[in-house]
């Protein structure tokens, strides 16, 4: 009888350890709603926090970058002419991965403005518009190529046929992964070797597994819900863009909404001194909400 009990403590235990999301109720202030930040911008997209957990992210139509410090809870300017960057990554130097689309491009920005074109192609054709990316912890990148036509492109032709998923490795080497119907937002997690990939005009997100550097499994459906960007907490639930900010766990079950008085919400990620503050990027306006959880890193 001790023996049977005590398998089943363990046995408990285990499950215990292994639950796959957080409730809803431990995640959030009942009483804490998003606080807009600033609202004079033209549309603002890819937020990423730095190593202090400032945020940066990017106006695309008006070709700058902005960071919020999040010690004065201010805006200021990083940077203008930015080849109209969209999606944004930090790397492990806390150096500025810039999905560049003027010409097609990925940037790298240091934080003294140095700035290094570090892709510019695929089999030597143009890309039709990097858009979103997020890097592991071999030093290379995932990131989405889908196709926008901006109205600021001159002389554009489309080279590349597909819309798709590529992996860019350390040394540069550029490989596609998989096609969509339109890829967009991004987002991994090393804890739990997932990467999750927006079909945004599909309206469905897929998830997934991450087997190694630059190496996938078969994508599955995650949730019937396209993105425009996204990231994860640290329990790995998944945050979706589009109206407002759609929280789902890891089964795919979405299980809160985060409202936001705007037209579009484009993005979000976690900053601020203990990576728990979410900051969310929405049409001309950013807005930062207090969590109980935390980012992934």
């Amino acid at each position: 009888m001790k023996n049977l009990f005590k398998i089943s403590w363990i046995g408990l235990v285990l499950v215990l350890l292994n639950c796959k999301s957080v409730n809803y109720t431990n995640m959030f202030y009942g009483d804490v709603r998003p606080e807009k930040v600033s609202g004079k911008f033209s549309f603002t997209e890819g937020p990423s926090s730095d190593k202090e957990g400032n945020v940066y992210f990017t106006d695309q139509p008006n070709d700058k970058i902005y960071f919020w410090n999040w010690k004065t809870n201010e805006i200021k300017e990083f940077l203008h002419k930015t080849g109209r960057a969209n999606g944004t990554h930090f790397d492990k130097d806390d150096n500025l991965i810039t999905c560049s689309d003027d010409q097609g491009e990925i940037w790298k920005i240091s934080k003294d403005k140095k700035i290094q074109i570090i892709l510019k192609g695929f089999e030597g054709k143009r890309l039709n518009g990097p858009n979103d990316l997020w890097g592991d912890s071999f030093g290379g990148m995932y990131f989405t190529d889908p196709l926008y036509e901006r109205d600021y492109w001159i002389g554009f032709e489309q080279e590349i046929p597909h819309k798709s998923l590529y992996y860019r490795s350390k040394e540069g080497k550029v490989t596609k992964l998989d096609t969509f119907t339109q890829p967009n937002g991004i987002a991994g997690s090393e804890k739990y070797k997932k990467l999750y990939v927006s079909d945004i005009d599909a309206g469905k997100t897929y998830v997934y597994d991450i087997l190694g550097e630059g190496q996938l499994s078969e994508k599955r459906l995650f949730c019937e819900m396209g993105s425009d960007g996204m990231t994860l907490d640290k329990h790995g639930n998944l945050y979706l863009t589009g109206n407002g900010v759609s929280v789902f766990n890891r089964d795919g079950k979405k299980i809160y909404q985060i409202p936001i008085p705007e037209k579009w919400t484009s993005n979000v990620t976690f900053g601020g001194k203990n990576n728990h503050v979410l900051f969310i990027t929405a049409s001309e306006s950013v807005y930062i909400l207090p969590t109980r959880v935390k980012g992934t890193k």
